[in-house]
């Protein structure tokens, strides 16, 4: 009986066939030798290839030249920054750094009828102004003025911001007219006020406005018992500024997203909760930052103060209130006394620096998370 497997004779003359002829008896191509596959893509070869071959070092150097010229680019455009720009930092740095700067050496000296350098006294002009009854009633008249102007500009402002902001149509209007004052010059409005409303004469608008109702003329800007030079200041000042800062207001009402209300409204809150509970709360930021604003500016109040009540360079010496300003401007332009004039500037600078840290301690301005 045969074997199952038998083995193949060691003399069989049929050929064992190789891997070509493995494959050819599979059924599938025979495998391409590597050189032969070489030369079969060498064939394959178009036109179009070898004339991007041939474009390839030309390409190459092309973007070596462009990237030369973006440098060349680069380099030409930081000049240009620096020959536009280093008029206007030279101006700032003349102007106004080396004024500070030369203004603070006038402060330690007795610089009388000259800005060069005189004696030096170090903190005897501080000590001087400080110890002046003058200078400490404008502090004090600027602080009471603060405490009354500051609230009341707010309050003014938040609130039309509140009812332009209901307004539908017409609201572009009614921000552009109330923006209007705040690009007035405030000596021009000062004048206007002086002259046109409140002259004093019984042909003044608000002279003629009271005597439709009775009222005898009066002389605003005159009259110190009771001192009605006051509703003067204040309406200006309200006048030029409720408009800018109810702008700023109305960025703030209009950066609170809508749903917050209408969540708000799904559960019942309506009118003051909704005044209480959502809009002055994300109006944090905003009422702090006009806060800040309101208290610099009317720190820095000088112009309508002297506009107001001077009739000429040492006029205001009979104004019935003075600003810490107008009491420096007097004595640097009137007495000549720069060191005194300069040491009262620092003196107010400071102050206006203290309160501003006092008031962003106070409200967690510029914490982070704000």
């Amino acid at each position: 009986m045969s074997p199952t497997n038998p083995a193949r004779p060691a003399t069989d003359p049929t050929p064992t066939p190789g891997r070509a002829g493995r494959a050819e008896h599979a059924g599938r191509p025979a495998a391409i030798p590597r050189g032969a596959a070489r030369t079969t893509r060498a064939a394959r070869t178009t036109p179009a290839d070898r004339a991007r071959a041939d474009r390839a070092p030309a390409d190459r150097a092309r973007a070596d030249r462009a990237r030369a010229g973006g440098h060349r680019v680069g380099r030409s455009g930081r000049i240009a920054f620096v020959v536009l720009t280093a008029p206007i930092v030279i101006g700032l740095g003349i102007f106004k750094y080396v004024a500070i700067g030369w203004s603070f050496l006038l402060s330690l000296s007795d610089a009388r009828g000259t800005i060069a350098l005189g004696h030096w006294v170090g903190l005897d002009n501080y000590r001087t102004l400080l110890s002046d009854q003058a200078f400490r009633d404008s502090l004090l008249q600027i602080l009471l003025f603060t405490v009354f102007i500051v609230p009341v500009t707010f309050a003014a402002s938040l609130g039309l911001a509140l009812l332009v902001h209901r307004i539908r149509r017409g609201r572009a209007l009614l921000r552009t007219t109330f923006l209007v004052p705040a690009a007035v010059s405030y000596v021009a409005a000062s004048l206007l006020w002086k002259m046109c409303l409140f002259n004093g004469l019984p042909a003044g608008i608000a002279n003629m406005i009271g005597g439709w109702f009775g009222a005898e003329p009066v002389a605003w800007l005159q009259s110190t018992s009771p001192p009605l030079y006051w509703v003067v200041l204040v309406t200006l000042r309200l006048w030029l500024q409720v408009g800018f800062y109810m702008v700023l207001f109305l960025a703030g009402l209009q950066a609170v997203p809508k749903e917050l209300y209408e969540a708000a409204a799904l559960d019942g809150a309506t009118g003051r909760r909704l005044l209480t509970g959502i809009t002055l709360p994300m109006l944090r930021n905003t009422s702090v930052a006009v806060l800040m604003l309101l208290f610099i500016a009317a720190f820095q109040a000088f112009d309508e103060f002297y506009n107001l009540f001077n009739s000429g360079l040492s006029g205001t010496g009979t104004a019935p209130v003075q600003t810490p300003l107008v009491h420096l401007y007097n004595t640097a332009m009137g007495s000549q006394n720069y060191g005194l004039g300069s040491a009262g500037a620092f003196v107010l600078t400071a102050l206006v620096v203290g309160v501003t840290l006092l008031q962003g301690r106070f409200t967690g301005f510029g914490r982070s998370g704000e």
